[in-house]
């Protein structure tokens, strides 16, 4: 899943249960499966191999991704598919990659008077600079702190209002002003919006002419993940798209604090971090200069290259020209050869189930009798881990347009704990996508809960959200926790257990005694989803409040 992403799935997955409606009563999942070709063994046998240590944990541009996609042709060969992009298996998508030399003598400097301050690259720091320069150096930057760093007219919020940051190096707070206050009034409350999204704030900053962008980790739960994670994802090449295919503005440097560095950044300047901080929570917030300078130079290696999405279909019987595309990405972060032991990133649940789903769901379609009437795009994409970027190209370069693409269903880190009683909604409260999922999940005897955590933003975090700011309606889901074998309180320990251990590390393996016919079951509900959709001329629609029907509305129109 996106490198900034899931460590906080199952935060308070307990107590969100709690005060949701009660599940309905009965025994363990007993409804036959929607196809015979999606199985517990066909999951064993695709995940083992994905995750494999011949796959080098699968970085983009590596051996290990020439392995891993051609694997994943060599598959879908075997099953059936059709090359997905006019004949071909491949889509090229072009690549920036930018490595720091030497981070560990990369320091922030921050001057105040006669003194200056350091602050460590890792433990207190990350940096890196979007604009692919080999060299770039902020010398004495004015540190400005402007709360959440938002400009926000739908909300009547804006912390760069008559604020000149030219040159000028910001301090922003991660999420958004409801998280820290719990208003329901101040944005969505508790629920993360795009505005609360480390992306985002890089953009804004960006466009505001800063030099410097540092986002403060607050904390775990308003970040979606710890420290370590932030750590790890900046580790290594850092692989963008080029400024032609991907317009958003781009800071110089962008980094991330720990909250102990910032609160010292900001007693060097005689200021309390934790009172401005929850200060920034209120309407009319003022930014607050902080009379020191910020300085730090950054030594990068360019280099140009591609990596490649993979794309296999089947071509609709009655209306070949309109798709239903399931998505997953095959990339993760490859091998780190400064840990000691375990040096590869194998990713057998982040993101080998997804690509596992992905094929299971296309020998179901594969399948089928009757074929289905529209066209099935199967898009293993690259660049996830990168920031969504191999489906942020593909929606550029679609194979099919965005007007003929009925919906995208996409699959991310479907954690193995055997079988479960629920499926949780990622952003739940979207889309049409959501009512079809849910009668897929009764017919299987189960039921579906809304997203677990809102806070965290998980709909901004993987490939569904691409087409989603396309105007597509898309669909992501994350494993239940109520297990059939135990419940609630067994499945929402087993889910912490592999964020808090295992996820963003090398301990991410294929363990050969995992039950499998959990993500089974999930593929089940997510093809019958695709099923209905792909035998129908039914154009699912996002709801009524979603920030994405209107662009869906302009394009269909078009029709």
């Amino acid at each position: 899943m996106h490198r900034r992403i899931l460590v906080a799935i199952i935060a308070g997955l307990g107590v969100a249960a709690a005060a949701q409606a009660a599940p309905p009563a009965g025994p363990a999942p007993t409804a036959q499966p929607f196809s015979s070709a999606i199985t517990a063994q066909g999951f064993r046998a695709y995940d083992k191999a994905i995750s494999s240590d011949y796959m080098d944990g699968r970085k983009p541009g590596t051996v290990g991704e020439q392995r891993a996609t051609a694997w994943i042709v060599d598959q879908m060969k075997k099953i059936g598919l059709e090359p997905g992009n006019h004949g071909s298996w491949f889509q090229a998508v072009p690549t920036v990659s930018t490595t720091l030399e030497n981070p560990g003598a990369i320091k922030l400097n921050v001057s105040e008077g006669g003194g200056t301050q350091s602050f460590d690259y890792g433990d207190q720091l990350v940096a890196m600079t979007r604009q692919a320069k080999p060299k770039v150096a902020i010398k004495h930057s004015d540190i400005v702190f402007v709360g959440y760093g938002v400009d926000a007219p739908a909300w009547q919020w804006n912390d760069y209002k008559g604020l000149d940051v030219k040159g000028k190096t910001v301090v922003v707070l991660v999420n958004d002003p409801g998280y820290a206050s719990g208003d329901p009034k101040l944005f969505r409350g508790k629920t993360m919006t795009y505005y609360g999204r480390w992306t985002y704030k890089y953009e804004e900053a960006a466009r505001q002419g800063a030099a410097m962008c540092l986002i403060v980790h607050t904390s775990d739960g308003a970040a979606g993940y710890p420290w370590t994670v932030v750590k790890n994802s900046w580790t290594g090449p850092q692989l963008s798209l080029p400024a032609s295919e991907d317009s958003a503005p781009r800071l110089p440097v962008a980094g991330w604090l720990t909250r102990a560095a910032a609160q010292r950044l900001f007693a060097k300047a005689g200021l309390d971090f934790d009172k401005l901080a929850a200060a920034a929570d209120q309407r009319g917030f003022k930014p607050v200069p902080l009379k020191v300078t910020a300085s730090i130079t950054l030594d990068s290696t360019i280099a140009h290259g591609e990596t490649h999405n993979v794309l296999g279909m089947i071509k609709g019987s009655e209306h070949p020209d309109q798709v239903v595309v399931y998505s997953a990405h095959w990339d993760h972060f490859g091998e780190n050869d400064k840990l000691k032991g375990d040096k590869i990133f194998n990713g057998a649940i982040d993101n080998g189930t997804g690509i596992s789903t992905l094929l299971e769901i296309a020998k179901a379609f594969k399948a089928q009798q009757p074929a289905p009437k529209r066209s099935v795009l199967f898009l293993a994409d690259t660049l996830e881990e990168s920031g969504l970027l191999g489906s942020l190209y593909y929606t550029k370069h679609p194979v099919f347009p965005m007007d003929k693409t009925v919906a995208d269903i996409n699959m991310d880190m479907m954690i193995v704990i055997g079988r479960t009683k629920n499926l949780q909604i990622v952003g739940s409260g979207e889309s049409q996508l959501e009512d079809m999922l849910k009668a897929a999940l009764k017919r299987q005897g189960r039921y579906a809960i809304p997203d677990q955590t809102p806070a965290d933003g998980f709909y901004f975090r993987s490939d569904h959200f691409s087409f989603a700011r396309a105007g597509v309606p898309a669909l992501m889901t994350q494993t239940g926790n109520d297990k059939v074998n135990g419940g609630t309180a067994v499945g929402t320990k087993e889910l912490a257990d592999f964020v808090a251990h295992r996820y963003h590390t090398p301990l991410d393996n294929f363990d050969p005694k995992w039950n499998f016919a959990g993500v089974a079951d999930d593929a089940q509900a997510l093809y019958e989803v695709g099923h209905e959709l792909a035998g129908s001329n039914q154009w699912p629609e996002w709801y009524q409040d979603s920030e994405f029907r209107a662009r869906r509305e302009k394009m269909m129109s078009k029709m």
